[in-house]
C-alpha cells in the first residue's frame, strides 16, 4: 500500500530527467501516472516502464489546445485528476545583454505559460471534485537569481508567485498548491547548458554543502510529499531541494 494509492497524477515533461524520476516515485507510491511529454516516444516508453496503468501522452505545454486535449483524454479515461505536477522546463544560458529575444519567448512559453495552461485546464476539474494537489517545479533561480539565466529566473519567479495566488484562490475547494525549487541537478538539460564542463561541475559541487549535484530522485521525494495526503494542510509554500546551496 502506498501513500498515493488510487490517485490519478499528471506529470509534464516526464519523459526524462527530473520528470521521469517524479513519475517513477509517484507510481511507486501507488499513483496511476499520466506521463506528459512533447516527445511522444519517450512519453510512451516511460509509461510502459512504469506499468501500473500508466499512460504516455504527447503534450506541448506551450500550446493550450494540446494541453486541453491531454487533460480531456485523462478525464475521459480516468474520470478525475487528483495530482498535477508541472515539471516541463527549458533554458538556454547566456548573459542577459547577449540574449536573443526569440529565446525569451520560448523560455517564458515553456516555463511560465506551460504552468498557466495546465492549471487553467485542470483546476476547474479539481474544484468540481472538491480536492486536488498541484506541485509546480520552479527553480532556485526564481528565488535568488542565477547568472546567465535572467529570463528563466523571471519565469520561475513568476511560477512561485502564481502558485501562491492559486493556493489562496483554490483553498476553499480543498486544493493545495506548492512549489519545489531544484538547485543544480545532474540532467541532460544541465549538461546542455555547460554542466558537462568539469570546471563548472567542480566549482558548483564545492559550493554545495553536501558536495554533490542533485540527482533527479532527490527532487522526486519532495514532490511526492507535497502530492500526498500528508501535505493536505500545507499550501502556498516553496521548498528548495539544493543540498543547502540556498537557505532561507
Amino acid at each position: 500500500m502506498g501513500n498515493l494509492d488510487s490517485r490519478i497524477a499528471i506529470v509534464t515533461g516526464a519523459g526524462q530527467g527530473i520528470g521521469r524520476a517524479i513519475a517513477e516515485k509517484l507510481a511507486a507510491e501507488g499513483a496511476t501516472v499520466v506521463v506528459g511529454d512533447i516527445n511522444d516516444t519517450t512519453a510512451k516508453e516511460t509509461a510502459a516502464a512504469l506499468g501500473g496503468g500508466a499512460v504516455g501522452v504527447r503534450a506541448d505545454v506551450t500550446d493550450a489546445e494540446s494541453v486541453n486535449a491531454m487533460v480531456e483524454q485523462v478525464r475521459s479515461q480516468f474520470g478525475r485528476i487528483d495530482i498535477l505536477v508541472n515539471n516541463a522546463g527549458w533554458d538556454k544560458a547566456s548573459p542577459f545583454v547577449d540574449s536573443d529575444p526569440a529565446d525569451w519567448d520560448r523560455v517564458i512559453a515553456i516555463n511560465l505559460y506551460g504552468v498557466l495552461h495546465t492549471c487553467k485546464a485542470v483546476l476547474p476539474i479539481m474544484a468540481e471534485q472538491g480536492h486536488g494537489s498541484v506541485v509546480n517545479l520552479a527553480s532556485d533561480a526564481g528565488r535568488v537569481g542565477s547568472s546567465g539565466e535572467a529570463v528563466y529566473s523571471a519565469a520561475k519567479g513568476g511560477v512561485i508567485a502564481f502558485t501562491k495566488t492559486i493556493a489562496r484562490e483554490m483553498a476553499r475547494h480543498e486544493i493545495n498548491a506548492n512549489v519545489v525549487c531544484p538547485g543544480p541537478t545532474d540532467t541532460a538539460l544541465f549538461a546542455s547548458m555547460g554542466g558537462d564542463d568539469p570546471k563548472l561541475r567542480d566549482g558548483l559541487t564545492r559550493s554545495i554543502p553536501f558536495r554533490r549535484l542533485a540527482q533527479p530522485a532527490d527532487l522526486a521525494g519532495a514532490v511526492a510529499f507535497f502530492a500526498s495526503p500528508d501535505a493536505s494542510y500545507i499550501t502556498g509554500q516553496t521548498v528548495s531541494v539544493s543540498g543547502g546551496l540556498t537557505m532561507s
